[in-house]
């Protein structure tokens, strides 16, 4: 095996610094140890460099995020503002929010493409187990920190996010109520929650990845890294640690600096990718003020989450509960399981099937789902009113009030969630049969007192407006099918 080169050594260990250092705590052990670490020669490839990148990324985060933090002020009435502050009057501050902010999404990413990279290479197989687990960990952790982050943007879409974030943990059987009173400190979304957010964010997430980091390349340096996933090379685990060492001596070269080196070309890559999209596409928001008075918006959260966006939406109401509960847990169930019923045998992708096919449904899967998230039923066409309007056969033959109540519709916005003749959002039932389904005093009370998934329109309409509006929508029915009349007030 080629070892660091010795006159590297003595010339690093020759430093006074150094050398003070090494005096008192006793490190130059352990560093040459790890430099020297043996890595199977065909590991040194650019399919192993995930880890390294994503480790490049969370320092970078740690870094922009100590900088944001002298300025950012954790309280309901100024973390908004202080956002304004950094965006618009501290240099190169829109810039450091706009790192942190991409940095978040490029390191879920990295995650995990590193997750999958492990899992089709096979390194979650004995003995390295609890490496695959810690890496689990690792990625719920950065998902966290992914959550977390947004809420402190404390604007209109946080508000509304972190409000449905506590209605799902409230459906959490015995702790539910528990968890919505830790994360929120009180009934409602307030200064108290800001502050527990932030500590989550700068203080607690952060603690448990570097500590789990740290883990997580111990085990590393314990156990090894993963061998080239060759096509009939099996893991036993009677005999895989014996033949895992002799090809380390015959084929193994160093870390430092024989493997090292593409780790650090992908990472710089990453990094300078990273900055060349902060500079170009800038900091996330913040959007408007956060505002509980202002029902009628549509929060998204982060590009990572909205695929659950769009299947909780997608989902009958009936099964949200149970997918909320029940999905998470078998989940992750079976990413910590993985290695245990699936610890011996071929590691080759080109010999494993299943997991190709596991990996394709998932990226299709998600994919599609993310995508839907643009087209979900709670989504409205914020311009639906705009560029669709009203069909002309719904307007013929109608009074002047029926369509007075057309341009309360159109003037509303109704349009952004509710179709007519198959133009306008789908986020409301279509109306062209409503007068079938609902007589004119339910129609009202719809309007006026909302319900369901629609807002409350009494404050928002006078009483002129919702009797026109209520005329418009009194005919929309098929010509040869009567409106729903109330049978109370039918002649015997």
């Amino acid at each position: 095996m080629r070892l660091i080169p010795p006159h590297l050594t003595q010339r690093i260990e020759g430093w006074p610094i150094w050398s003070w250092l090494d005096q008192r705590l006793q490190i130059a052990e352990p560093v040459r140890e790890t430099m020297e670490h043996p890595v199977p020669r065909e590991s040194a490839s650019w399919f192993y460099v995930f880890g390294s990148a994503a480790l490049a990324v969370f320092m970078l985060q740690v870094v922009t995020g100590i900088l944001l933090a002298l300025i950012y002020n954790p309280s309901a009435g100024e973390a908004w503002n202080s956002l304004q502050v950094l965006n618009h009057r501290i240099a190169l501050g829109w810039f450091i929010r706009a790192l942190h902010g991409w940095g978040s999404n490029f390191m879920v990413a990295i995650v995990l493409i590193h997750m999958v990279q492990v899992f089709l290479f096979g390194a979650y197989k004995f003995p390295r187990e609890m490496t695959w687990m810690v890496g689990v960990l690792l990625l719920l952790l950065t998902l966290g920190m992914a959550f977390t982050g947004q809420v402190l943007r404390f604007d209109q879409d946080a508000y509304w996010g972190l409000g449905i974030g506590a209605s799902i943990s409230s459906r959490i059987p015995v702790l539910g109520p528990w968890i919505v009173q830790l994360l929120l400190g009180g009934p409602i979304i307030a200064g108290a929650t800001l502050s527990r957010f932030f500590a989550l964010h700068v203080f607690v997430i952060p603690g448990m990845l570097i500590a789990f980091v740290g883990i997580h390349l111990l085990l590393v340096l314990k156990l090894g890294i993963n061998e080239w996933p060759m096509p009939g090379r099996i893991v036993r685990r009677a005999t895989y640690v014996k033949e895992y060492h002799e090809l380390t001596k015959r084929d193994g070269i160093p870390f430092v600096p024989a493997a090292i080196g593409k780790d650090l070309v992908f990472s710089g890559f990453v990094l300078l990718a990273l900055a060349a999209v902060a500079l170009i596409l800038g900091p996330f928001g913040p959007s408007g003020q956060p505002d509980p008075t202002i029902i009628q918006t549509v929060p998204r959260p982060d590009y990572f989450f909205l695929w659950l966006y769009a299947v909780l939406s997608l989902l009958p109401p009936s099964l949200e509960t149970p997918a909320l509960l029940i999905g998470p847990v078998i989940a992750l169930a079976v990413l910590f399981a993985l290695p245990f019923f699936s610890g011996e045998g071929e590691k080759s992708w080109k010999r494993r099937p299943i997991a190709v096919l596991t990996i394709l449904i998932l990226a299709v899967g998600l994919g599609t789902f993310t995508h839907m998230a643009g087209l979900a039923p709670w989504s409205p066409v914020m311009n639906a009113w705009s560029k669709d309007p009203i069909p002309p056969e719904y307007l013929k033959g109608r009074t002047a009030m029926e369509r007075e109540g057309a341009l309360v519709f159109q003037a509303k916005q109704c349009h952004n969630c509710h179709a007519l003749g198959e133009d306008g959002g789908k986020r409301g039932p279509e109306l062209d049969r409503v007068a079938l389904d609902l007589t004119y005093d339910q129609l009202v009370r719809q309007v006026i007192q909302g319900g369901g998934n629609m807002p409350a329109y009494g404050k928002n309409l006078n009483p002129a407006e919702t009797a026109a509006l209520v005329g418009f929508l009194e005919t929309l029915h098929p010509a040869n099918q009567a409106p729903a009349r109330d049978a109370s007030r039918l002649s015997p």
